[in-house]
């Protein structure tokens, strides 16, 4: 009996995964994204090994305003190479682990990236991604609960996406 029971549990856990897996969207490892504050189109590496996503930043200043954290960055269109300063609130700094075993402290703000005509609120750590082909990398935290990631592929979701409105620069800047 003990068994029967047990085997009926895994089952309906098995169709639950199932269905949940049905639901999410399946990309390619490379697909085309949009910043949509910007608007500004941009070629991201979907990475499931990678917990946080990053964005490739320049000119990162920190700062303080009226006792909240705040950051300054550029972020450069590599297609026209127009360059767009955005400020946002520094939502927390990470500790990322290098490839080499060298450590680096990244400022992570919240933006709103449009991934297969979906717009994601999503935490983005700001660096230096100039030595990369992809200067967007999503990671797990942004794509677990809507994509899944087909190694094999690129260029699966669809790229429409309409513009939205992003987080405010803080006053007086």
């Amino acid at each position: 009996m003990l068994a029967a029971l047990t085997i009926i549990v895994l089952m309906a856990n098995t169709v639950r995964a199932f269905a949940e897996a049905s639901e999410l969207e399946i990309l390619g490892w490379v697909e085309n994204a949009h910043l949509p504050a910007l608007g500004m189109e941009l070629k991201a590496k979907l990475d499931s090994g990678a917990e946080t996503s990053s964005l490739d930043a320049r000119i990162i200043k920190k700062f303080r305003k009226n006792g909240r954290r705040w950051v300054r960055f550029a972020v450069t269109d590599r297609e026209t190479g127009e360059e767009f300063v955005l400020v946002r609130e520094r939502t927390r700094t990470i500790g990322v682990v290098q490839h080499d075993g060298s450590r680096q402290n990244r400022p992570v703000v919240t933006m709103n990236v449009c991934i297969a005509g979906q717009v994601l609120e999503t935490e983005v750590s700001l660096i230096d991604r100039s030595a990369f082909i992809y200067p967007l990398l999503l990671g797990r935290s942004t794509l677990e609960s809507f994509a899944l990631i087909d190694p094999g592929s690129t260029f699966l979701g669809k790229s429409d996406c309409n513009s939205s409105q992003e987080n405010p620069e803080p006053p007086g800047e």
